[in-house]
């Protein structure tokens, strides 16, 4: 660390101390970077020394981005960036960043307070953000949209989940369906709990019939995407055709939508048939939608 980050931490501090208040100028935590070969063996490890708040965020975005350069992916510096910023939210407590998917996902963790409401965090306008924080982040609630809208025409993903305990986790990915190193993991862990009768919560397994119902994690969705959930939780299981009727959507489009469901695990295709229906997590995620209107 260099002689003025010292001197400029020496000075914040006890300002902070002083007035009890959080120094949003210097981040005295240390971030780390997860870069994830495959699953079957440890990450390697980049650390992120504390440092100013502009060279930190800058910091954490511009390794993520090269990291996952290296290994393929095609993720923008931007987008990065723009999601890096978000942890000035948790105060950049315990932020990691993992890089998965030959570099076309990557996940930003955090155990701050969490993200209140998943559904407004992803409209324009609706921000936590306290005037501290607004010399370094824009503040007004544009971040996640963005990030969103660019990920709709990119055909990828965003899902925003609660961590473990606490805080949030942000998954984005350009990686295509059959791709995700996650994908059978995911799939294997939902198994298991479902036919052992038990449930994880906190760490602790928990009989089902003792288990409140738990949050669930909002990805996010677009008009069309959330009117499709929608509509499958009224009609049950339909075919290309007949969503494309039911929605007076394009067939095309229609098919474009219904790939984006099934890579978010929202909805499946039933065995010996060539409909789609809402999945456990889709019908959990349809009745959400339907009670916020």
């Amino acid at each position: 660390m260099n002689d003025f980050a010292n001197d400029h931490r020496e000075d914040t501090s006890d300002r902070a101390v002083r007035t009890g208040e959080y120094d949003y100028d210097f981040v005295d935590a240390v971030a780390r970077i997860a870069v994830y070969d495959n699953l079957r063996s440890a990450p390697r490890m980049i650390k992120i020394k504390p440092a100013p708040t502009n060279e930190y965020i800058t910091d954490i975005a511009s390794q993520t981005y090269t990291l996952a350069r290296q290994l393929g992916g095609s993720i923008p510096f931007s987008v990065i960036q723009e999601v890096s910023e978000n942890f000035i939210h948790a105060r950049f407590t315990e932020a990691v960043v993992s890089i998965l998917d030959n570099g076309n996902t990557i996940r930003f963790a955090d155990q701050g307070p969490g993200i209140a409401s998943i559904e407004k965090a992803q409209l324009p306008g609706f921000s936590s953000a306290k005037e501290p924080m607004k010399k370094y982040i824009r503040g007004v609630g544009s971040g996640l949209p963005i990030v969103k809208e660019y990920f709709e025409g990119e055909h990828g993903t965003v899902l925003i989940e609660d961590n473990i305990g606490a805080g949030a986790v942000v998954t984005i990915s350009l990686a295509k369906e059959g791709e995700s190193q996650e994908s059978p993991l995911r799939a294997a862990v939902q198994r298991d709990s479902k036919a052992s009768g038990v449930t994880a919560v906190d760490g602790q397994r928990i009989p089902d019939n003792t288990v409140k119902e738990p949050s669930v994690s909002m990805p996010i969705l677009n008009e069309k995407e959330e009117l499709f959930l929608q509509q499958f939780l009224v009609e049950g299981p339909l075919g290309v055709t007949e969503m494309s009727a039911y929605t007076d959507t394009p067939n095309s489009s229609t098919h474009k939508t219904m790939a984006k469901l099934t890579e978010l695990k929202l909805i499946e295709q039933p065995k010996g048939t060539k409909k789609r229906a809402l999945t456990e997590y889709g019908r959990s995620i349809a009745k959400r939608l339907q009670e916020k209107e």
